[in-house]
């Protein structure tokens, strides 16, 4: 559940500036689910988006259910009972606690991202199996510090146990000047070996000149969007043991019997790189 201490401090915060003016990720890519928490800025970027890459909403599906998969295999086979999500986005059912919840109800779940507009949603729908329990951090990923030091987070995680960090269609949009192998490195050293780390990323492997427009879309609207190739995004799980079948297409990382047209869909239709792997 929600403490209602959490409540508290944030109505304690000052007034955080919303930037509805320019998009956010997570508003574009609840638009491109058929979500309706977006702006105009949000709508103008998914329609541009959608002009240079017509099949972006059907990659918004389909890391989407990686999640779904991730999340069942990390709950099932892996034995994970915590789990971070960082850039979790505007909650569209089933969330990452529902579907961990309901295979193990005392699973813990902390979701991090620094939208507020985020934080009122999640707020309002992430709500926890009695046996177990959601948090929300509203922080940035560019500073992992200002997660993990987050008292909401440790009163929830317990950090001498394993955890799975989650960050699905989210490290590409870290502006150029942060690092973004250092930040997954420095958030996974606060957790114990035989914790996990699931991830997707965008490619330019398949269609750079697509890419490099859908880049500038988002640039010229204040955001930043850096594609990377299959070896620099398997460079993110160094020093760990993969999940087979590695680091693959979204939509080939063990895909479900409930996944309606996968198979139709080419290796070069989904720009998006997937994995899963166990720290040692």
């Amino acid at each position: 559940m929600v403490e209602p201490e959490d409540w508290m401090a944030a109505a304690s915060k000052p007034p955080v500036e919303l930037h509805t003016d320019r998009p956010h990720a997570a508003r574009v890519y609840d638009l491109l689910l058929g979500g309706k928490t977006n702006y105009p800025a949000d709508r103008e970027a998914a329609k541009a988006t959608l002009a240079v890459l017509p099949n972006a909403a059907m990659i918004a599906r389909q890391n989407r259910s990686f999640m779904h998969r991730a999340a069942r295999y990390l709950t099932v086979e892996a034995g994970i009972r915590q789990f971070l999500d960082i850039g979790t986005g505007i909650p569209t059912s089933p969330n990452l606690h529902e579907i961990v919840q309901s295979i193990a109800p005392q699973s813990r779940i902390v979701y991090a991202d620094n939208d507020p507009i985020v934080l009122a949603h999640s707020r309002a729908l992430h709500t926890s199996h009695p046996e177990g329990r959601t948090a929300y951090v509203q922080a940035d990923l560019c500073s992992p510090e200002s997660i993990l030091d987050d008292p909401r987070l440790r009163q929830t995680l317990d950090l001498t146990q394993p955890v799975a960090l989650t960050l699905l269609a989210v490290l590409h949009w870290l502006p150029a000047e942060h690092d973004p192998y250092a930040i997954v490195r420095q958030i996974l050293r606060a957790f114990p070996a035989g914790s996990y780390l699931a991830l997707t990323y965008v490619t330019n492997d398949f269609d750079p000149s697509a890419l490099r427009d859908v880049s500038d879309t988002f640039r010229a609207r204040g955001s930043h969007v850096n594609a990377r190739r299959k070896d620099e995004v398997l460079r993110f799980f160094d020093g760990m043991e993969l999940v087979e079948p590695g680091l693959q297409v979204v939509q080939r990382w063990r895909p479900a019997p409930t996944d309606l047209g996968a198979d139709a869909i080419a290796d070069t239709d989904i720009p998006l790189y997937a994995g899963v792997a166990r720290t040692s």
